[in-house]
């Protein structure tokens, strides 16, 4: 079955569920899958990374190849990384004829990045399965990989926690590691009927724009992570208090609040990311840890 050749497009329910069929295919439960066919939504998130000739691209899950077809059609060169076993031989049919593709089996917490996109900045286009979408997003941004810019289709409850502001409900430690490395946005929402079978939950696409350099200048991210971590471990409590919990010693807690300044009665929830710099810059500055 050539469908390229055909210049068929992957993104209906028909040529969804002919493929489907043909190969005897079953969405997964178990690792998240559910098939896009929305040809607009597509083009969307085609259109929010700028994919465009010359780019690199790594696309996460690539499924039966969807939204890689999209991203080989706008002239980038796709590399895309994919878990099922059953679906490399699927893509070699469902995008033959594209030689700008390589799928790379393997599991994207566990395969080298840097090998597979060689030198040079790349972007990343993925629609992620939701159940794991926080860990993938954290081994991109954590490895300080030469990303410009990553779109990606998650739950819209985790793009809302991504870009949430301090003292509001959804703020939390992945408010801090997202907007610590990226300026991120939503760009738009996908409803339900966009995909087979059909989520129990709204997703939208989010732009994650990569800084140059983070958001706060600190003195050990480790420890900047840390006490952010320790902050929103138990989040009803004051932040000393939560950091006691965590393991930071009694007096190493007292002299950081007292050389950066800030109240040691508040909440982590409602720390912005630099008094989260202050505070972990004082730790590193006392250093009685």
């Amino acid at each position: 079955m050539n469908l390229n050749g055909l210049k068929t497009t992957i993104a209906t329910p028909s040529v969804t569920r002919h493929i489907m069929k043909a190969f005897n295919l079953r969405a997964s439960k178990r690792l998240g899958q559910n098939f896009l066919v929305d040809a607009n939504i597509v083009r969307g998130i085609v259109d929010a990374a700028g994919a465009k000739p010359g780019d690199k691209i790594l696309e996460i899950g690539p499924g039966i190849g969807t939204l890689t077809q999209g991203l080989a059609e706008s002239g980038a060169d796709v590399t895309a990384v994919e878990l099922d076993k059953k679906l490399p031989a699927v893509l070699a049919e469902t995008l033959a004829g594209y030689d700008n593709v390589r799928i790379v089996p393997g599991d994207i917490l566990k395969v080298n990045i840097p090998e597979i996109m060689g030198e040079g900045p790349f972007k990343v286009a993925a629609n992620l399965p939701y159940y794991i979408t926080t860990p993938i997003l954290m081994e991109l941004l954590e490895k300080h990989l030469p990303i410009s810019i990553l779109v990606t289709m998650v739950q819209k409850e985790v793009a809302l926690r991504m870009i949430a502001k301090p003292g509001s409900k959804a703020y939390g430690a992945l408010s801090v590691a997202v907007q610590y490395y990226t300026k991120p946005h939503i760009a738009f929402d996908v409803p339900p009927r966009s995909f087979i079978p059909a989520p129990e939950v709204d997703s939208v696409v989010i732009v994650c724009d990569v800084r140059e350099q983070p958001a706060v200048e600190v003195k050990d991210e480790k420890m900047f992570f840390k006490v952010v971590k320790a902050a929103f471990g138990q989040r009803r409590k004051t932040i000393a208090n939560a950091m006691k919990g965590a393991g930071f010693t009694k007096d190493a807690i007292e002299a950081a609040f007292t050389k950066s300044g800030i109240d040691s009665g508040r909440r982590g929830e409602t720390f912005t990311l630099k008094e989260f710099a202050a505070l972990a810059d004082a730790l590193v500055v006392t250093n009685l840890l």
